[in-house]
């Protein structure tokens, strides 16, 4: 009998251990699967995800930055608003000196003037800098939205022509805005072009300018002088 109990003591525990190793594997065949599980599950999440992305415009990242910044800016204009404060002012106090270098290095650097290259763009520098200038007056526009309602905006049957009178104040901008224009233009100073006929008295170009202002305040006096030596009947 006890040659049995000692026999029968190895195999109990060798069982238990069998047992036990088999838990343990099934235990990790769990885990296993639960990560699988997962995995797929965030691969789903991601495909769904990457799909709505490329269906988005391209600039959509740069778009959504620039609401969230237009947001954060309309809050802290609440804020200041609330206190009592001035908003560009605070906003500037916030500047570090870097950062105001920095921006003044790049105003420095820009320049949106690049001279006259063609008459389309001329024509569009100058119609951009007076969209610029255009200021909307909703007081008036609520008006005359009252007054012609769906009228005022108007379609491909509309009849415009005849049909819209100036504002005084209207006419009055547009005539001190042409009347810039002119002045600026009489400032400007341009380039006369060669003429291959008229006489060569010059060396070079500095003196062709001398000659010019000479004969310009001059020229009147000494025009029979100058006939006469190029006849050749001078005394």
């Amino acid at each position: 009998s006890s040659s049995e109990e000692e026999e029968a003591g190895p195999s109990a525990a060798a069982a238990a251990a069998a047992e036990q190793r088999r838990e343990e594997r099934l235990r990790r065949f769990r885990e296993l699967h639960m990560k699988r599980y997962e995995a797929c599950k965030l691969n789903s999440q991601e495909v769904v995800e990457e799909d709505k992305r490329l269906k988005l415009p391209p600039n959509w990242e740069a778009k959504k930055a620039r609401l969230e910044w237009e947001l954060k800016v309309q809050e802290k204009k609440k804020e200041c608003a609330a206190r009592g404060e001035d908003y560009e002012r605070v906003k500037l106090l916030e500047i570090s000196a870097e950062d105001a270098e920095r921006w003044e290095r790049k105003k420095k650097k820009k320049n949106p003037d690049l001279g006259f290259s063609d008459y389309a763009a001329a024509q569009l520098r100058q119609y951009q800098r007076l969209t610029r200038q255009i200021k909307p007056d909703l007081e008036q526009y609520e008006k005359l939205k009252e007054q012609y309602g769906e009228a005022l905006y108007p379609t491909s049957d509309s009849l415009l022509h005849g049909t819209h009178v100036p504002s005084k104040d209207g006419v009055d901008r547009m005539v001190a805005d042409l009347e810039k224009q002119i002045e600026k233009r009489e400032k400007y100073s341009r380039r006369r072009p060669y003429n291959d006929d008229a006489d060569i008295d010059y060396i070079n170009e500095r003196n062709a300018k001398f000659n010019q202002k000479a004969e310009r305040f001059y020229g009147k006096y000494t025009a029979e002088i100058k006939q006469n030596l190029e006849r050749g009947t001078a005394v």
